[in-house]
C-alpha cells in the first residue's frame, strides 16, 4: 500500500458490528495495520444504529456482521436504508458465501452504500480492496446529479434530427487469443451544453412516447459508415447493433437493414443484430420472422443481458441466435463470490451445451476475465478491456491492445 493510500484509510472513521469479541479485535488490528486511525465498535445491530444515527459522530465505513444478537445485520442495512446515514457499508458472515450474496442483493435493492461482502476470516488483501472502492457521500452525490441532466421530448427529436447522436464502441476480445473481433455500438448523445449524454437520459423518454425508430436507424447508419471505414483500413471487424422492440416488430426490418449495408459495401457477417432476453420470449408472429429472415440472410444474432428475464431453454432455442451475453450481474466479481461464480459456469455451459458463442459482459479485473478464460467463455468486454470509444479512436487502441496481447 502507498504512503498516500495509507493516509487516506488514516482520515476514515470505521465502524466494527460484532457480537464475537474476538473478530471484532482481530478486524480492528488488520484495520489499524492498514494504517487506520478511527475504529469504534458494537457488539450488535441496536448498538452499531444508535452510533450510527448520532449526529455528532460520522462513520464512513461499516462493518457489518449478518448473525447478531438483539438486532441483526440484515435488520440493522433496512434501519439504516430508511435513515440518513451516509455510512458505506461491508458485510460479513461465517455462514456462507450462499447467505451473503442474498443479503448483498437485498442491500442493494434498498438503496445503501455497500463496497462489498466477504467470509470469515478477513484478510489484509480483502480489505484493503474494500475500501479502495470508498468514496466520500459527496462525490457519490456529484456524480449522481452530473449523470441526470432531464431533456423534453422536443429537445432529444431535435438533437437527432441535428444529428448529434452518434454511437461509441466497446471492444469484444476473443478471450482465447486476445485478438479483437467485434465491437458494440453504444448511443451517446453529443449535447452542445451538457456534452457527451448517456442512454438513461433520453431513451426511458423515447420508449414511452413511441418515437425509438428515428434514433435507432440513425446509430446503425452511422455504425455501418464505421464499420465501412475501418473495412477499409484493413480491420475486419464486426459490429453489434442492439435493436429495440419496436424495431424487431417492423415489418421489413431484415430488408432494410440489407439495404443500408449494401450502400457501404459491408457483408452481412459483420453485422450482429442484438436484442434483450426478454424480447427472445416473443410470440409476435413477425417479429419472430424478422428473426429468422435476420439469420437466414446472414447477419449476427445476439441475445443480450442473458439471465435477467427467466427464460427457458425452449423460449431461447425458437431463436436462431449465435452469440449469448451473459449479463454483468452474473460476471463481474465472480472471482470472488461462489454463488455468482456457480451462477456464471452454469450460463457458459449452457452456451456451450447449445453450440453457441458466450460473451462475457462487465469484465472489470483481471480476476474476472482469468476466471472466464479458464471456464471457457468465448467472448468478453468491459471496463477492464476499454470504454466504449468513439470512432477514430478504435483503430489506435487496437493497435496498443495487440502490443499489450
Amino acid at each position: 500500500m502507498t504512503k498516500n493510500h495509507s493516509m487516506q484509510i488514516g482520515d476514515l472513521r470505521f465502524l466494527i458490528a460484532e457480537d464475537d469479541e474476538f473478530q471484532r479485535h482481530w478486524l480492528n488490528v488488520m484495520l489499524r495495520k492498514l494504517g487506520a486511525h478511527h475504529i469504534a465498535e458494537a457488539e450488535n445491530g441496536r448498538v452499531a444504529l444508535a452510533m450510527l444515527q448520532d449526529r455528532h459522530a460520522s462513520v464512513d465505513i461499516s462493518f457489518v456482521d449478518l448473525n447478531m444478537p438483539d438486532m441483526d445485520g440484515i435488520e440493522l442495512v433496512r434501519h439504516l436504508a430508511n435513515s440518513d446515514s451516509q455510512t458505506a457499508i461491508v458485510l460479513t458472515s461465517a455462514l456462507g458465501s450462499a447467505l451473503l450474496f442474498s443479503v448483498e442483493t437485498m442491500s442493494k435493492a434498498y438503496g445503501v452504500h455497500l463496497l462489498g461482502t466477504f467470509e470469515k476470516p478477513a484478510t489484509p488483501e480483502v480489505l484493503q480492496n474494500l475500501i479502495a472502492q470508498y468514496q466520500p457521500p459527496q462525490v457519490r452525490q456529484d456524480r449522481v446529479k452530473k449523470a441526470l441532466p432531464v431533456f423534453t421530448l422536443q429537445e432529444i427529436r431535435d438533437g437527432i434530427r441535428a444529428g448529434q447522436f452518434e454511437p461509441f464502441f466497446q471492444p469484444k476480445v476473443e478471450l482465447a487469443t486476445g485478438k479483437v473481433k467485434a465491437v458494440e455500438a453504444f448511443v451517446r448523445w453529443r449535447h452542445p451544453r451538457y456534452g457527451l449524454v448517456t442512454p438513461p437520459a433520453f431513451i426511458p423518454i423515447l420508449e414511452a412516447s413511441g418515437h425509438m425508430e428515428d434514433l435507432t436507424w440513425a446509430v446503425i447508419e452511422r455504425a455501418i459508415a464505421a464499420c465501412r471505414a475501418w473495412h477499409d483500413q484493413g480491420l475486419m471487424l464486426a459490429v453489434s447493433i442492439n435493436l429495440s422492440a419496436t424495431s424487431l416488430a417492423e415489418p421489413g426490418l431484415a430488408e432494410k437493414i440489407l439495404a443500408y449495408i449494401a450502400q457501404h459495401g459491408i457483408e452481412p457477417q459483420y453485422l450482429t443484430i442484438e436484442i434483450t432476453e426478454l424480447m427472445a420470449m416473443t410470440d409476435v408472429p413477425v417479429c419472430l420472422e424478422n428473426l429468422a429472415r435476420l439469420r437466414m440472410k446472414g447477419f449476427g444474432l445476439s441475445i443480450d443481458d442473458y439471465g435477467t428475464a427467466h427464460s427457458n431453454v425452449q423460449q431461447l432455442l425458437r431463436i436462431p441466435f449465435l452469440d449469448l451475453k451473459i449479463d454483468r450481474s452474473f460476471v463481474a466479481g465472480a472471482s470472488q463470490n461462489k454463488q455468482m461464480h456457480i451462477a456464471l459456469s452454469s450460463c457458459l455451459e449452457l452456451a456451450k451445451k447449445l453450440h453457441r458463442n458466450s460473451v462475457a459482459v462487465g469484465v472489470e479485473t483481471r480476476e474476472d476475465w482469468d476466471l472466464l478464460r479458464d471456464l471457457g467463455c468465448t467472448y468478453a468486454q468491459g471496463f477492464y478491456i476499454a470504454k466504449p470509444m468513439e470512432r477514430a479512436a478504435v483503430p489506435g487502441w487496437i493497435d496498443e491492445w495487440t502490443q499489450f496481447f
